[in-house]
């Protein structure tokens, strides 16, 4: 029965974390995005992200955050969050699930604690500007 499983590989979607200039914070902070860099609409799109890990030797994580999108179109971008400053010191994991046609698909995203940081930018396609970008 196993065998008859397919699971698909998730392809040019990706997750990039971005550094923006916000007003409510007079500062900048980091807002991650749904990449589909596809030529197919991502539908039924949910995207579940917590945050894990230690700090000074004590075990933190944070609440379960849900957010979904009735469809992301091809080659476009969705924001989904921002993570908070203090957050950049955990894991941050973001599970996204979406359909392609009748298909299904699924991944986890992990933004390494401390990896999101400016040294660590690249070009984000179809944005076009500098971000941390997780595969």
């Amino acid at each position: 029965m196993k065998a008859d499983i397919t699971i698909p590989e998730v392809e040019n979607v990706f997750l990039a974390a971005i550094a923006e200039w916000s007003d409510d914070f007079m500062e900048k902070v980091w807002n991650v995005y749904l990449v589909n860099d596809s030529d197919f609409n991502l539908e039924g799109v949910m995207v579940v992200s917590k945050a894990f890990g230690t700090i000074d030797g004590e075990m933190k994580k944070t609440a379960l955050l849900r957010h979904a999108f009735v469809q992301v179109p091809s080659v476009s971008v969705v924001k989904v969050e921002m993570i908070e400053k203090s957050v950049l010191a955990l894991n941050n994991e973001f599970m996204v699930t979406y359909f392609i046609g009748n298909t299904l698909y699924d991944k986890k995203f992990i933004f390494r604690k401390n990896t999101v940081n400016e040294e660590a930018t690249e070009e984000v396609p179809i944005l076009f500007v500098e971000g941390v970008i997780v595969r």
